[in-house]
Parts: structure tokens; C-alpha cells; sequence
């Protein structure tokens, strides 16, 4: 039995893989999916929370489990996975980025997206300075995301490319995606292995059953 930790993307709690989940579940495996600080219903209302804050809880998650965790991350959580995983490779047997960013130490979300993104969060954040409002045409259970997470550049050591297997899934389906050209990239590296799905970026929600089968291509 495999352990799955999974990551939602922004503005998203851990519901957000639920249909994942149950593929995952069915298989017989582990499923914990995470709703990162101020993003559930407990919301704080401050501005204390940034991208080290939700890498301390995936840390605590992946420290918490009795095996190495196959770790999953959803467009913004590529930034919390590969924090976590390089300040604990040893607790992570696949790591698994779903179209999502994968930055290099000094990066942050938004030095690595697309303008049009970044018009969206000056926009999002402009009521109270401190956290994005969710775009209106996401899920109604979708939060304000801490807008530090999105600004605070990650500090890693490289640590993270010990783990064994690193897998890219790219969600070909959509005009104005930040990821294709990393995508594009990675197909060419060895040391990943990479899939595109035909839909558009919502992946672990639009395109549940195959991806839960990639996930499930890499465990026993």
C-alpha cells in the first residue's frame, strides 16, 4: 500500500482531489489530501501566511506518515512540493507535478508566471492588500489565497532531485498556460517522466480517472 499525499493548487482546499482520492482509495492505497492554511473554512484573518508556512505543513504531513509518500502538487503547490521535498527527500519516494511550476532556489510564483497572472493577482488582491480573491469562474468553495505565498521566493538546497521518480503532467487543453514550455523541457530530460493530458488545468478535477491511473502506474 502506497501513501499519496496531495497538494491542491491556488485558492483550492484538499476537496479538490476528492474524485482523485477515490480512485486512489479504491486501488487500496493511503490518500491524505491537504487543505493548506487559510484556505479552508478557518480562514485567519491576517496575513501571517506565505509560501514557508505551507511548506512546514506538507513537511509535517510527509514526517507524519510510517513510509516515503508519493507527493502530488496542483499548479501553486509545485512551489510547496519542492520545498518540502528538498528539506525531506528521504520521505519521498515519487514526486508528481501537476501542471504546475517547479522553481529553482530564488523563484517564487511570481517571477515564473505569465503576465496575464499577474495582472489577475494585482487585481484579486487590490480589497484588502493581503489575500487574492478567487477568479469567478472556480468552484464556489474556493478561498481568498494568502497573496505572500505567491510573492515569497523559495529557498532550496537541490536537495529535492534526490527523489527516485519525479513525473510532469502537463494539461494540454488550454489557451495561455504558464507550464508548456516547462513542460517541453522536462520531456527532454531523463531524469523525468513526463505525460500531457488533453484538458484544460483544473487536472486533478477534469481529468480525475486518468490521472489517478498515471499515479497509480508508479506504485506497487
Amino acid at each position: 500500500m502506497a501513501r499519496f499525499v496531495l497538494v491542491p493548487g491556488g485558492w483550492h482546499g484538499g476537496w479538490a482531489f476528492d474524485a482523485v482520492g477515490q480512485v486512489l482509495r479504491g486501488a487500496g492505497h493511503d490518500v491524505q489530501a491537504l487543505t493548506l492554511s487559510g484556505l479552508g473554512d478557518d480562514r485567519p484573518a491576517h496575513g501571517a501566511l506565505n509560501l514557508a508556512t505551507h511548506i512546514g505543513e506538507v513537511v509535517e504531513a510527509l514526517a507524519a506518515g510510517d513510509a516515503p509518500s508519493v507527493l502530488v502538487g496542483h499548479s501553486y503547490a509545485g512551489m510547496v512540493i519542492t520545498g518540502a521535498a528538498d528539506r525531506l527527500p528521504s520521505r519521498v519516494d515519487t514526486i508528481v507535478y501537476a501542471d504546475a511550476y517547479v522553481p529553482a532556489h530564488g523563484e517564487s510564483l511570481w517571477s515564473l508566471t505569465s503576465q496575464s497572472y499577474r495582472d489577475r493577482f494585482i487585481a484579486g488582491v487590490a480589497a484588502d492588500g493581503l489575500n487574492c480573491a478567487a477568479p469567478g469562474h472556480l468552484d464556489q468553495r474556493c478561498r481568498p489565497h494568502p497573496i505572500a505565498t505567491f510573492l515569497q521566493a523559495v529557498t532550496l538546497t537541490g536537495d529535492w532531485r534526490q527523489v527516485r521518480h519525479k513525473v510532469y503532467v502537463a494539461a494540454l487543453g488550454w489557451e495561455g498556460s504558464p507550464f508548456l514550455a516547462l513542460y517541453e523541457r522536462l520531456r527532454r530530460d531523463p531524469a523525468w517522466e513526463t505525460h500531457g493530458l488533453d484538458c484544460a488545468h483544473d487536472i486533478p478535477r477534469l481529468a480525475p480517472e486518468a490521472f489517478g491511473k498515471i499515479l497509480l502506474s508508479g506504485v506497487p
